[in-house]
């Protein structure tokens, strides 16, 4: 019980209660949000694809890397930015929301996934970084993209469920 009563404390806090209870903010900082994840899920998914070899074959994995993640990490900061104010408005509901906790089950999943590609897989790349990535990058981003459309998808169904 000790997290709920930490959620309870934390959106009785004066800015989330000004989220919640403005006629504009929420939606203001939602819209980042969801601005800020298309970003996100573009990016992640250019590099994705690459390396399951379905697109940008002509560019080599690293090529592609080095142009999406910056991207990717900005508009990861701004998500997670407001999608904390978000949750700090209803800590309370988004707590015991099953979309959320999947969203954020699979979030920590795809930065397990990533911190393995980037610690073992993305080492090897460099014999094939032009050709067809070997099996573990593919499985990487095969992975990552699934993850990546649960989490959309999972962010959606919470607008419906609180």
């Amino acid at each position: 019980m000790a997290l709920l009563d930490a959620c309870e404390w934390l959106q009785t806090l004066p800015f989330p209660t000004l989220i919640r209870e403005s006629d504009w903010l929420f939606p203001t900082i939602e819209t980042f949000h969801v601005l800020a994840l298309v970003l996100v899920v573009g990016s992640i998914s250019m590099v994705d694809l690459r390396l399951l070899g379905v697109a940008n074959r002509s560019r080599s994995v690293s090529q592609v890397m080095a142009q999406a993640l910056p991207w990717t990490w900005v508009a990861f900061v701004v998500a997670a930015l407001a999608g904390s104010l978000l949750f700090s408005s209803k800590a309370v509901t988004y707590y015991s929301d099953v979309p959320f906790r999947i969203k954020m089950v699979c979030l920590v999943l795809a930065g397990i996934n990533m911190g393995f590609f980037h610690r073992f897989t993305q080492r090897r790349l460099g014999r094939s970084d032009s050709g067809a990535p070997p099996a573990a990058a593919r499985i990487a981003g095969g992975v990552s993209l699934l993850l990546w459309i649960v989490i959309v998808g999972a962010g959606r169904w919470i607008g419906f469920t609180t």
